[in-house]
């Protein structure tokens, strides 16, 4: 397997007092899957990365900043401090990249504004791929969660049609995105089209053209196979839709392609084949990019092997509790998986990652 540019690649994170993370020293691999009961902090891992970017944005200092934006949309600092700023004041993030020279290293205080003030802030940047230009080095940790498939997401609506630099986090611009790559990357556009026919069989192709009364807009039409009749986004499966998204994230060109890429519970409302795929095109894709999956999913599971595993238990410590993550170690399974997998050892709770008191 050819590795991930190695400017780039994710290999260890060192986190303090954010969330219900009370310290955590994670070292990472090619593909992480996080496994966990509800609220053992999966998700807060996620979220972390999205606190990074907005950092990166702009001015976090500045009123109305994206960062500042982020804080507030979150209910402030307080709220992202472990158990609040009574019991936690700091909140510190270390993320050391394959051959950075020093790693990205951040520290932020409360302040008594319910604000936080930035005392420590490393400026990593490299070039970024596909343009050249020095970006920072977090802004190429992209997180992607295709929950929302409601009547008004922004994926089932018109979308502006340049917008398609990169596909969006919500898979909003999944029309324009699929138009750039059918118009200029073709190769790419049938994988995408063949994966999708792969888990619906029904499916056809997509209908993809500038709207005709506003050519600045577009819109996921489709047909199914062997038939004429147009379907809009709005006649799309939520579970089909989602997985749509997913394929084209995983199936894209390189260049286009985040180099760290998270993904929060992808499995949501897929059939049980459909996840199985889902597996393989995340070990594909692995080949181009690194990969962090948090989910609940025992098929998603089954598609990866134990080296790639971190388990997220809450811990109970001094009266609080807290977030622990452990990565999987493949020796102490070696017996076990002779006669299970590994989702019957999840359940089992061999590996851990189930509730506990």
């Amino acid at each position: 397997m050819s590795e991930v540019p190695a400017m780039n690649r994710l290999k260890r994170i060192q986190v303090r007092g954010y969330k219900s993370i009370r310290k955590m020293d994670l070292e990472l691999g090619q593909i992480n899957v996080l496994i966990g009961a509800n609220a053992a902090g999966k998700s807060n891992f996620v979220s972390l990365f999205r606190l990074l970017r907005a950092r990166v944005a702009d001015d976090p200092t500045a009123k109305g900043s994206e960062f500042h934006e982020y804080v507030e949309g979150c209910g402030g600092a307080n709220a992202l401090l472990y158990y609040g700023a009574k019991t936690t004041q700091v909140m510190e993030f270390t993320l050391e990249f394959e051959v950075c020279p020093k790693p990205y290293h951040w520290l932020l205080k409360w302040a008594i504004q319910d604000a936080f003030t930035e005392t420590e802030h490393d400026d990593l940047v490299q070039p970024s791929r596909g343009t050249g230009k020095l970006e920072p080095v977090v802004e190429q940790c992209r997180v992607f969660q295709f929950h929302d498939t409601s009547p008004a997401a922004r994926i089932r609506i018109n979308q502006y049609i340049n917008d398609n630099r990169g596909l969006a986090s919500d898979g909003g611009n999944l029309a324009a995105f699929l138009y750039m790559l059918q118009e200029t990357q073709g190769e790419y556009y049938r994988r995408i089209l063949d994966t999708i026919r792969d888990v619906a069989p029904h499916f056809g192709d997509f209908e993809l053209a500038p709207h005709r009364r506003n050519a600045d807009t577009i819109r996921l039409d489709w047909r199914e196979a062997g038939s004429e009749y147009l379907f809009g986004p709005h006649q799309l499966p939520d579970g089909l839709l989602r997985f749509m998204a997913l394929a084209t994230l995983l199936l894209q060109p390189n260049d286009t392609l985040p180099e760290i890429v998270i993904i929060d519970e992808p499995e949501l409302g897929l059939h049980p084949y459909a996840i199985n795929v889902l597996g393989g095109l995340v070990r594909k894709a692995a080949a181009h990019c690194q990969l962090i999956l948090a989910t609940q999913s025992v098929n998603l599971l089954d598609q990866f092997e134990p080296e790639h595993i971190v388990t997220v238990e809450r811990h109970r410590l001094d009266g609080q509790y807290e977030s622990v993550f452990r990565r999987v170690d493949p020796g102490e399974l070696a017996e076990w998986l002779e006669e299970y997998s590994l989702s019957e050892l999840w359940e089992k709770n061999v590996i851990g990652g189930r509730p506990t008191r």
